[in-house]
């Protein structure tokens, strides 16, 4: 049956769309423009309590029954458990927990850290020099590690897995993270080869003509302002 896929062009919507495009998933795209404040919607708000997208809602979750899911972590491990691949089973739990502690490295360090980043060095109304040093110096430390984890295997955890499609979205906009990817030549050979997969590039090539490239004030206030800590 087919998930929906509640999306917007962003590194976390890309990780999702690639892993449904990897996977041959049938899903059923559904905009959510966080530039224009669909993310507020009360329809939204029951599958995405967060008020964060990529979400998804499957008619034939555990057990048959409907399940809605939000964070692309988790979905990611839901979509790898469901159709069998991308990760290891548990009858090999070294190489899954590998797989996983590499998911839970892009969650909890490289989507926050270069998201912030970005934001300080290409949306803050005003300019922040320590700011903008702290996350640039905190993206070119993760990008060490990648490079150097990636020196001896060809991806993240050894084999292509949502380790992978997690890390790669967030590499995607380096030159606004302030980091060079000649800098860091395993990170960028691993960088090149998933840019090449066929399903990576589908994956990335949804809405990508509704992205707003220079966003306007309202567009602001609704990414970054108020609005997001409303109750």
């Amino acid at each position: 049956m087919t998930i929906d896929l509640y999306y917007w062009p962003t590194p976390n919507g890309w990780k999702v769309s690639i892993m449904l495009e990897e996977t041959g998933t049938p899903y059923n795209l559904i905009p959510v423009d966080i530039t224009a404040g669909n993310q507020f919607e009360p329809e939204f708000i029951k599958i995405s309590p967060n008020n964060k997208m990529p979400a998804i809602f499957d008619p034939d979750g555990p057990d048959g029954n409907p399940f809605s899911l939000f964070e692309s972590g988790a979905i990611l491990l839901y979509l790898a458990e469901k159709t069998g691949r991308f990760i290891p089973n548990y009858f090999d739990l070294r190489d899954r927990y590998t797989v996983i502690q590499w998911l839970m490295f892009q969650m909890g360090g490289v989507g926050p850290m270069l998201g912030q980043a970005h934001h300080f060095r290409q949306y803050a109304p005003e300019e922040i020099p320590y700011a903008i040093e702290r996350y640039t110096n905190e993206a070119s430390r993760l990008y060490r590690v990648l490079d150097k984890q990636l020196s001896d295997q060809e991806y993240v955890a050894g084999h292509y897995s949502i380790a992978d499609m997690a890390i790669y979205p967030w590499i995607v906009p380096y030159e606004r993270q302030g980091q060079d990817l000649a800098d860091y030549p395993h990170l960028k050979r691993w960088f090149d080869a998933i840019s090449s997969r066929e399903a990576v590039r589908r994956g990335l090539a949804l809405l990508k003509d509704s992205k707003v490239q220079k966003l306007d004030e309202q567009a602001k206030e609704n990414l970054f302002g108020s609005r997001q800590f409303q109750k």
